[in-house]
């Protein structure tokens, strides 16, 4: 595929040794990097640039269809369909289509996508060809095609350069985008390094011909040596498993951008459910998937569905893998933090707290005492409260706040009559009318600030200034409000 940039510079002299074909001949088109020379602005450039086909309507409708991929994803399920009407269903067939529709399943999640789009592990030449051929059975475009446009749409995700951006709709993102011509190219990707891969260059030379064999004959073949049922074998093995699989693919673009939570991110549309897992052959773990994509899992605990996975890490002990990759622990719990950080912070957000510190007018101590034989107000940890809606709800009996009026209780509130619970020390600090000047004793820190707010979580711009480390303390004197 040609660069959508306008120039190409010179290769640099690192790209000197490029790779070469069998006839010793450098193959420049698809050995060098197709975005080796892209602007540093280049989707700005691309948006800015690239001429969009106009919008599809009724008028031009035929002229905008993929017509190939039309017939491919209605022909076969066609079949399928008249097939379960028409044609008798042998359990051996359908034990059959289960098992292949695993095998070349496996072709697309564990081949196509985890080893060749995001290189998560090292695959034996044997396991290439098994996966590079199970993929072709799998009628989805030859592995560097599959793979550049999903590249494409990791590192485009959810932009008008992704091949099949879930913003546009969910049907978009899972039939139309190959139905429908895309109004403009697909972002610049890099698959040079499958260029140089003779698994993927010889099942891309040979691919029409392994989707035939792999998508229709080998299945017919099965049943019809097997066990006699040449047609249930076309019809069930062949064209019912085809549109299993080929909708099971299709759901990691849309299922997987719709159903489900965010616990890694929620920059982008991807999501984790269990639901798209069993769909997918265990794709369904998307928002960890992206967050991660060179990590060769989907599903990180043990109890979710992720048989790719296990069929990598088998093939490891088995001598056929290696190289398995998996991003750091701490990094992942990083991402999971921050999804769990920022759903307290909208919980926070929704609770009443007491005022700030720094909203508090600062009262001396001969002031505090004049406006206390006003009003009801009383010292804890350095704060002034107005204690007066609470007097008659006192659990201990209105006694004990009137003696305090006008004193300190600090000492008789944190254990000297009665070692107030979280829950107390919470609701007082809501009664809160003003700070007394000076009054933080030495080791009253920890106490001045209410148990619900310790922990709160504060955003960047917040943590410049602690409520409780102002520097606003003066001798001036306030009236409470």
């Amino acid at each position: 595929m040609s660069s959508v940039v306008p120039t190409r510079k010179t290769s640099p002299p690192e790209m000197a040794s490029i790779a070469k074909d069998p006839a010793g001949k450098n193959n420049n088109k698809d050995t060098i990097p197709e975005d080796l020379n892209i602007p540093d602005n280049y989707v700005a450039w691309a948006l800015k640039n690239q001429k969009e086909l106009p919008p599809v309507t009724w008028d031009n409708l035929f002229q905008n269809i993929n017509w190939i991929s039309l017939l491919a994803l209605t022909i076969t399920p066609s079949i399928a369909i008249w097939g379960v009407f028409n044609v008798k269903l042998r359990t051996a067939t359908l034990v059959w289509s289960i098992i292949y529709y695993f095998i070349t399943g496996l072709g697309i999640t564990a081949g196509y996508h985890r080893l060749w789009a995001h290189r998560s592990y090292n695959a034996s030449k044997p396991l290439q060809y098994f996966l590079a051929v199970a993929g072709a059975g799998a009628v989805e475009g030859s592995i560097k095609w599959w793979s550049r446009g999903h590249r494409a749409h990791h590192r485009y995700t959810d932009t008008e350069l992704d091949p099949y951006n879930a913003h546009k709709g969910f049907w978009w993102a899972h039939i139309g985008w190959m139905i429908i011509k895309a109004r403009r190219k697909p972002g610049v990707a890099d698959v040079s390094d499958l260029s140089k891969n003779e698994v993927v260059r010889w099942q891309h030379r040979w691919y029409v011909y392994l989707l035939l064999a792999c998508g229709f004959l080998l299945p017919t073949l099965v049943a019809g040596l097997g066990w006699g049922d040449w047609l249930g074998g076309f019809v069930f093995a062949g064209a019912g498993r085809l549109t299993f699989v080929h909708h099971s693919t299709f759901c990691v673009n849309s299922l997987a951008h719709w159903l489900g939570e965010t616990p890694f991110d929620d920059k982008h549309t991807p999501r984790d459910h269990m639901i798209t897992a069993f769909m997918t052959i265990g794709e369904g773990y998307h928002n960890f998937h992206h967050q991660f994509p060179m990590d060769y899992r989907n599903a990180i605990k043990w109890y979710q569905y992720d048989p790719t996975k296990w069929f990598i890490w088998t093939m490891q002990q088995l001598g056929l893998a290696s190289h398995l990759k998996v991003f750091p622990e701490n990094e992942v719990r990083k991402g999971q933090l921050t999804m769990q950080l920022k759903k307290l912070r909208e919980l926070q957000d929704g609770v009443t707290w007491a005022p700030e510190v720094q909203q508090l007018p600062i009262i001396s101590w001969e002031s505090f005492q004049e406006q206390s034989a006003k009003r009801p107000l009383i010292v804890v940890a350095g704060h002034i409260h107005d204690v007066a809606d609470f007097l008659d709800e006192h659990p201990g009996g209105r006694h004990l706040l009137t003696k305090q009026i006008g004193k300190d209780a600090t000492t008789a509130f944190f254990g000297g009559v009665y070692d107030h619970s979280n829950a107390a020390h919470n609701l007082l600090s809501m009664m809160r009318v003003g700070v007394l000047h000076g009054g933080h004793q030495h080791g009253l820190q920890d106490k001045a600030i209410p148990p619900s707010q310790r922990l709160r979580v504060a955003r960047y711009n917040e943590l410049t200034g602690s409520p409780y480390a102002s520097s606003a303390w003066s001798d001036g004197e306030g009236m409470l409000s």
